[in-house]
C-alpha cells in the first residue's frame, strides 16, 4: 500500500481495520487536493478558480438516516424520541462492510483538531473517498501545526465512502443512505451520501455528547468581540446569516 503525506506512521489505517488500499494519501494540503479533485473528475473550476462540485441526490444533511448505536452506555444518556437507535451488531457489520468496499480504493486523510479549546477539543481523524471532501473538511475544522502530525493519536474516526450504499435488511437502517454514529468508541460510518457536510456534523455531534459530560455547553452560535472587549453570541438554524 502505498503512503504519502505527513503522518503517525505508528498508528495508520491498518489500526482501524482497513486493509488491501492502493493509496492513502495523508494530510495533503488545500492546492494539491484542489488539483487532485479536478484531476479525478470530482469538481470543476468555475469562472475566477472556485471549486464547483455536485453532491449528487442529497443537497444536504440526511436526518432521517442518522442513527447512534444503543447500548448500555448510552441507553440513558441520549434522548432516543429524537435519535434513531443501532444496535452494536448492526454497526459492526455495517463498519465490517465498508472496510471491505475500501479494499483497492485511494482515500485522502485529514488529522485535525474539533474545537480551538486544547482542553477540549477532538482530535479527529476523517477518512474521504473523494479529495474534495477532503479538502472540505480541512477547511472547515482546526488543522495541527506540522511537527504535532508526528504523533498525532486521534480521540474520533469518521469514515466517508459516498459510493457505500446501505443495505436496510442488513445494516438496520432506512436506505441506503446512512449516517451511524458510535458515540462511546467515537466511530462515525458515511456512506450512501456526497453531501459534505455529513461530517462537519459528526465531529459537533461527538461534541455535543462529550462536553457537558465536562460541565460545559455546546452552543450552535457564532461570537463577536467589540472594539472594547463586549462580547455578542449570535444564535440560528444554518444558513441564517450567523458567520456574516
Amino acid at each position: 500500500m502505498k503512503q504519502i503525506g505527513t503522518f503517525n506512521t505508528s498508528h495508520d489505517l491498518g489500526a482501524f481495520g482497513f486493509s488491501g488500499l492502493e493509496a492513502v494519501y495523508w494530510n495533503f494540503t488545500a492546492p494539491v487536493l484542489y488539483e487532485e479533485s479536478v484531476r479525478r473528475g470530482e469538481s470543476r473550476i468555475a469562472d475566477g478558480g472556485a471549486l464547483v462540485v455536485e453532491t449528487g441526490q442529497h443537497t444536504g444533511r440526511s436526518a432521517a438516516d442518522k442513527f447512534v448505536v444503543r447500548n448500555a452506555d448510552t441507553e440513558n444518556t441520549i434522548w432516543w424520541d429524537n435519535n434513531k437507535p443501532l444496535p452494536p451488531e448492526a454497526f459492526e457489520i455495517l463498519k465490517q462492510d465498508m472496510l471491505v468496499h475500501a479494499e483497492g480504493k485511494e482515500l485522502f486523510v485529514q488529522d485535525l483538531y474539533g474545537g480551538a479549546d486544547p482542553a477540549n477539543r477532538i482530535k479527529a481523524r476523517v477518512v474521504s473517498e473523494y479529495a474534495w471532501h477532503s479538502l472540505f473538511i480541512r477547511n472547515l475544522l482546526i488543522r495541527p501545526e506540522l511537527s504535532e502530525l508526528a504523533d498525532y493519536m486521534p480521540d474520533m474516526m469518521i469514515i466517508d465512502l459516498p459510493s457505500f450504499k446501505a443495505d436496510p435488511a442488513r445494516h438496520g437502517c432506512r436506505t441506503e443512505t446512512i449516517i451511524a454514529c458510535d458515540l462511546i468508541n467515537r466511530v462515525v460510518l458515511i456512506g450512501g451520501t456526497s453531501y459534505a457536510g455529513e461530517m462537519k456534523k459528526s465531529v459537533f455531534t461527538a461534541l455535543n455528547y462529550s462536553l457537558p459530560e465536562k460541565g460545559v455547553m455546546p452552543m450552535h452560535c457564532s461570537a463577536n468581540v467589540g472594539d472594547e472587549g463586549d462580547a455578542a453570541v449570535f444564535f440560528g438554524l444554518s444558513g441564517t446569516g450567523k458567520t456574516t
